[in-house]
């Protein structure tokens, strides 16, 4: 039962009680495990490319942005950098002084090559007196890691992963934010030298993120010979879900009902709200230095000249298909387009009418696009691409996390084992009809791909939801392609000794 407190909080998010009741559902009837066909690899789903195909593309990228193509770098970029320095905060509170564990060993070990070493001497002397080297000797270790996470030093346990200092490069450090602007400028510059990126921020952090953009910015435009044009959105409160007990009932906290960012699936409306035509999504914290750069540049104009041909053909088709003048030899070349390319079959076409098989055929090229770099697996792959079953009956190409696996199915176990390759979040995606119309993104989501997750609040355990995941089930009805990419180009930073990798040292 809702109460007027319950009401005006709702109207405050921008959620109905209609929707709430539905999160509620929800809760109690939990999501189903999807049903998948096969696991995606080189020639069942996933695209390898020789050195010719790969030039050709790049070819049709750089011509494409010649020509005139809107396009936006979208970095999802608000999630605290706390879980990275997880270890850390673990050492603080083990009443130990010293470090013990590989991962104590090896920060420490490595400290004076991280980029924020120098920051971090800073704070210690303002805060203790004694440089680094002094506290080591004093075997003062628990208050180094202080300074480097907590408020009294450089807080670095809650800002984001963006506002960093991740790279340090011929003397001069970078975070991750100005690694993204460098990137963008090396595929994404437009024909008049614009460069758009968009930015996901937490509220409490736009203005440290605005700060540090606008004292970089120009010595950045000046070094690539661009003009930045930079945004950013926060992820909307509507998108937010409520917590409930473990017996489904809302819970509450001094009455008051408790709402969860709902994970980044809720992106996919700030994504929606984008202008472009072609939006590239990469996370934050996937970035390496500018002289480890090439490849990764590389293969993100290989991806994007993949997503040119892609919708160039799906145009062409399309055309064909609304104009009722085609052969039943040219409907059979858009089915095996299909079939081969965009690996969407239907095992009921052969039944149906030839104008039923136009208009299935049509409703499935007016779809937004996307094309997803692919990484192979050199140890158990988790979530990655797979051929999974839709509840029209289709199958497709989709990104799955192992959560959506049934652990109680061998044979979905065994799906996962033998996954031959894993998702480094690498998109580019086209989100224009053949007419230019925007597509609305929020009506290719997959409602039945969300999660549900335990959590800790004030010492009880609650239940979480978390909405279908931005490359997960967000873009579940999109036709997708996957493309076998380097695993040079995913160098991610999960905890902060990850910075100490060749990759991530300037």
């Amino acid at each position: 039962m809702l109460n007027q407190e319950d009401l005006k909080l709702l109207e405050e998010k921008g959620i109905t009680p209609e929707m709430l009741e539905k999160q509620i559902c929800r809760f109690k009837s939990g999501f189903p495990y999807l049903k998948v066909k096969s696991v995606a690899t080189v020639g069942n789903g996933i695209l390898r490319l020789s050195e010719t195909d790969a030039n050709h593309y790049i070819d049709l990228w750089n011509n494409r942005l010649a020509e005139g193509c809107k396009v936006v770098k979208f970095v999802p970029a608000s999630g605290a950098a706390s879980r990275m320095f997880k270890n850390l905060f673990e050492f603080v509170s083990s009443g130990r002084q010293v470090p013990e564990t590989d991962f104590e060993k090896k920060f420490f070990a490595g400290i004076k090559n991280f980029a924020f070493y120098e920051a971090l001497n800073e704070a210690c002397v303002k805060v203790h007196g004694k440089d680094i080297d002094a506290l080591m000797a004093e075997n003062h270790y628990v208050e180094i890691v202080k300074c480097l996470i907590t408020k009294d030093g450089l807080d670095y346990g809650s800002l984001p992963k963006g506002l960093l200092l991740f790279h340090k490069t011929e003397g001069t450090t970078h975070t991750p934010v100005e690694e993204h602007l460098e990137e963008g400028a090396q595929y994404a510059k437009d024909k008049n030298g614009i460069v758009n990126i968009h930015f996901t921020v937490s509220p409490e952090h736009r203005g440290e993120f605005k700060k540090l953009i606008d004292a970089r910015i120009e010595g950045v435009e000046k070094e690539w010979g661009v003009k930045y044009d930079i945004s950013m959105s926060e992820q909307k409160s509507s998108t937010d879900t409520v917590a409930v007990t473990m017996d489904n009932v809302p819970y509450r906290e001094n009455g008051k009902l408790v709402f969860r960012p709902a994970g980044h699936g809720a992106l996919i409306e700030n994504l929606n709200d984008i202008d472009a035509d072609v939006i590239f999504v990469k996370n934050i914290d996937n970035v390496v230095p500018c002289k480890l750069r090439d490849v990764t540049v590389k293969y993100k104009k290989v991806i994007g000249g993949v997503l040119v041909d892609i919708q160039n053909k799906i145009a062409e088709y399309v055309k064909m298909l609304e104009s009722g003048n085609y052969t039943m030899a040219q409907v059979r070349e858009v089915i095996a387009f299909m079939h081969n390319v965009l690996c969407t079959r239907y095992d009921e076409t052969k039944k149906l009418e030839d104008s039923e098989l136009a208009v299935y055929l049509l409703k499935k090229l007016h779809r937004p696009i996307r094309v997803c770099g692919v990484v192979k697996n050199d140890g158990e792959p988790g979530g990655g691409p797979y051929i999974a079953y839709n509840s029209d009956g289709t199958s497709s190409p989709q990104i799955m996390e192992s959560a959506q696996f049934d652990k109680n199915n061998p044979e979905a176990m065994d799906l996962i084992k033998n996954g031959s390759h894993f998702n480094p979040v690498d998109l580019v995606c086209y989100v224009k009809d053949v007419d230019g119309t925007h597509f609305d993104l929020r009506k290719y989501v997959d409602p039945d791909t969300g999660l549900i997750s335990e959590k800790s609040k004030s010492g009880v355990t609650i239940k979480a939801l978390e909405l279908p995941g931005l490359w997960n089930g967000s873009m579940s009805d999109w036709n997708t392609v996957f493309v076998e990419v380097p695993i040079e180009t995913f160098n991610p930073v999960k905890t902060v000794n990850d910075l100490l990798r060749p990759q991530h040292q300037g």
